[in-house]
């Protein structure tokens, strides 16, 4: 055990968000997301049973977001024409906001370039997230 550690945070994923460099991202993906397609060239942790917003909120406490980027935080858009409700899009604001006190550190990506984007991550964790448009990418800044 060590202390500051959130509870959620394994020892695998402490490893890889060590490993992780300036610029390098990460993504928590929803359950719908297609982790392991996209994730060909990733390491990718399954973290089955949680959701996308406590872990982003355990992952902030220990990872410095980008500050060289003006958005280093994205959010996949909707699909032009798609009604549904995206409510974990404020609590991503929320959270993020409690780390980073920029108004616009969150972007948001066009759906296939958000995939596109996804490919060259670094880590992507698969959750059990069951709102839809409930993924989001982080880009590591420097301590």
């Amino acid at each position: 055990m060590l202390k500051g550690i959130p509870e959620i945070i394994s020892p695998e994923l402490l490893k890889y968000l060590c490993e992780m460099g300036h610029s390098d991202r990460l993504v928590i993906a929803d359950g719908n997301f297609p982790t392991h397609s996209v994730g060909k060239d990733a390491h990718i942790i399954r973290m089955d049973g949680h959701g996308v917003c406590e872990i982003l909120d355990a992952i902030l406490k220990l990872f410095p977001l980008d500050t060289y980027d003006p958005h280093p935080v994205s959010i996949m858009e909707k699909v032009p024409g798609d009604t549904v409700a995206t409510p974990i899009w404020d609590e991503f604001k929320e959270i993020v906001s409690k780390y980073d006190t920029r108004k616009d550190a969150i972007g948001s990506i066009e759906r296939f370039k958000f995939y596109d984007e996804a490919r060259k991550a670094y880590l992507i964790i698969a959750t059990s997230e069951k709102a839809l448009y409930g993924n989001i990418m982080l880009q590591k800044g420097v301590v």
